[in-house]
């Protein structure tokens, strides 16, 4: 975290007990829709994640972050979650960019990932203890914050021990790496989970679009939905190991679930938690503004001892001690929980034009032995064929768990160049069972007009090269790129046909041809290949016919052979 914030409490600080009790006042209050729970076990291992309790660190390096809680009070009545206007607590303000790249990353999310179900105020939350909402949104124009935000060195005193990964290129630290950036992440996981979110062609832990999105990612790593209360809370343990930590998080994310508006750059609300500074490697430089002081927490009353466990009615029955017991048998999986099969869940027709994306996205549900919907169903979607068609970022095989309501939706699918039928299967993943199986179109690029830019006629004495002919072809209104053209001189009679006489071009070789296929490039333009004239003088006609069926014919006048020509 960048000095102008002051200290933070590390994992382990001694306030854990105060932050505790404030989560359970907050949860009492407030009414959150899942439970405070701590993970179990059985994820998917990923980039810069281990089990809680491990050595290792996650995606901030478990470097420290602010403990301050939200208000002991809805920001909007209960029951609601929505977006409130422009007014309302201070702390449910967030800056208006960083507002706008939580939610740009849950569309993106939503698209590619769309199993994973990541709200964009699970990303506020995180934002608000890693960076408070990266310094109350001092971002410019493009997201990107006005000076770096980094964490404290992370050089085993107090913190986890991460010697230098990126020679100082993100943090500026060659020794031990830092945690950079408003959502905290340590060079080396940059480096594997890092994204573009803002489309400048940059990946950079500095802006907000890129950091929000390459969060989200990180967050729904492996087959996680985050609609599922474990889920939700192995993901946020995988990006900070600390019990603490996860109820921090969790007590935002349920307060901005319950309404939030839009405060402008620069004006969000500073976190203030002091840092008990444990060790040497606690708080953060001295050029830091110093802390106000913070009142002592009241102490609170010690646990109460449990009463001693009742001792057995009688004693045991003679030759018990040392004789072993059956295991339990395991009970066998009930109907409700026995996968079936999968089955489409209202895919419509799969239809796209070269080069476009599928409008139609892909959606099967698990279904049990009874019928009912299967949740946290491996399944894999798999395009197969002779095509160049993939799912978002070129991938042709994709698997995704199904949601609580037993439905999982593919990411886009995208058209390639190669037009044609293709197939799409939906398995379900390491079994035998049946997939579903969708056939999927690529249609050729389309214009539904072409015209002739240039207005003066075409003419040329044999021996001559007409001047170059440019059209531009549209469809709907827009440039038509990349479209087939189909250019034929054609003879005058009712129901033309290709002419073998008058003005041509030329193939490879230098022999003259009269009709040939061309494509438009990018702005719909084509400009043809030079045309020699040639043929008894008078009128000729080209005509250029789109893949789509549009059409345009232009008369080429042949003149007379000049006199000084012909001798």
């Amino acid at each position: 975290m960048a000095a102008q914030f002051g200290r933070r409490l590390r994992r382990g600080a001694t306030t854990t007990a105060v932050a505790a009790a404030a989560v359970a006042a907050l949860s009492a209050s407030q009414a959150p829709g899942s439970p405070l729970t701590a993970a179990e076990g059985g994820d998917q291992p990923t980039a810069g994640s281990t089990p809680s309790g491990s050595g290792d660190t996650g995606a901030s390096g478990d470097s420290p972050y602010f403990t301050d809680l939200p208000p002991l009070h809805t920001p909007d009545k209960p029951g609601t979650s929505v977006d409130l206007p422009a007014t309302g607590s201070a702390e449910s303000g967030i800056p208006a960019s960083v507002l706008a790249a939580y939610k740009k990353a849950q569309g993106t999310l939503a698209s590619t990932d769309a199993a994973c179900r990541l709200p964009w105020q699970l990303l506020a939350a995180i934002g608000k203890v890693e960076s408070g909402q990266a310094r109350g949104g001092r971002v410019d124009a493009q997201g990107t914050t006005l000076s770096p935000i980094l964490g404290p060195a992370l050089n085993g005193q107090g913190f986890a021990l991460i010697k230098d990964t990126d020679n100082g290129a993100y943090d500026g630290d060659r020794e031990h790496d830092r945690a950079v950036g408003p959502m905290q992440f340590i060079p080396s996981t940059w480096e594997t989970w890092g994204q573009d979110g803002n489309g400048d062609g940059r990946k950079d832990p500095n802006n907000i679009y890129d950091a929000a999105l390459a969060a989200g990612r990180y967050l729904c790593a492996g087959s996680r939905d985050l609609s599922v209360a474990a889920d939700l809370d192995r993901a946020v343990l995988s990006y900070n190991h600390s019990d603490e930590y996860l109820r921090t998080v969790r007590s935002w994310f349920t307060y901005y679930n319950r309404g939030t508006h839009e405060v402008p750059d620069g004006t969000g609300v500073l976190p203030t938690s002091p840092s008990t500074g444990n060790g040497p490697g606690g708080g953060h430089p001295s050029t830091s503004p110093s802390p106000s002081t913070s009142p002592s927490p009241k102490p609170h009353d010690p646990e109460k001892p449990k009463p001693p466990a009742k001792p057995s009615p009688g004693p045991s029955k003679p030759g018990g001690i040392g004789k072993p017991t059956s295991p339990k048998p395991t009970p066998a999986p009930t109907p409700s929980e026995t996968l079936a099969g999968v089955q489409n869940a209202g895919t419509g027709p799969l239809t796209a034009t070269a080069g476009d994306a599928f409008a139609e996205r892909i959606r099967v549900r698990a279904r049990n032995s009874v019928g009912g919907p299967l949740a946290k169903v491996s399944v894999t979607f798999t395009v197969v064929g002779d095509t160049d068609a993939a799912f978002a970022g070129g991938k042709t095989s994709v698997t995704l768990a199904t949601g609580t309501d037993g439905t999982v939706t593919a990411p886009v699918l995208e058209a390639g160049e190669k037009t044609g039928q293709f197939t799409v299967r939906a398995a379900a993943t390491g079994t035998a069972l049946a997939p579903v199986t969708y056939s999927a179109t690529v249609t050729a690029r389309q214009a539904d007009a072409i015209v002739r830019t240039g207005t003066d006629v075409p003419a040329a004495a044999p021996g001559e090269t007409f001047a170059d002919l440019v059209f531009a072809a549209t469809y709907k209104g827009a440039a038509a790129d990349r479209v087939a053209v189909t250019a034929t001189m054609i003879t005058d009679d009712e129901k033309p046909v290709e002419n073998d006489k008058g003005p041509y071009c030329t193939d490879d070789d230098g022999n003259p041809v009269r009709s040939l296929v061309l494509t438009t490039d990018a702005d719909g333009r084509l400009v043809l290949p030079k045309i020699y004239a040639d043929g008894p003088a008078g009128t000729y006609k080209l005509r250029l016919t789109t893949e789509g069926g549009a059409t345009v014919v232009v008369e080429l006048t042949v003149k007379e052979r000049s006199a000084s020509a012909a001798s």
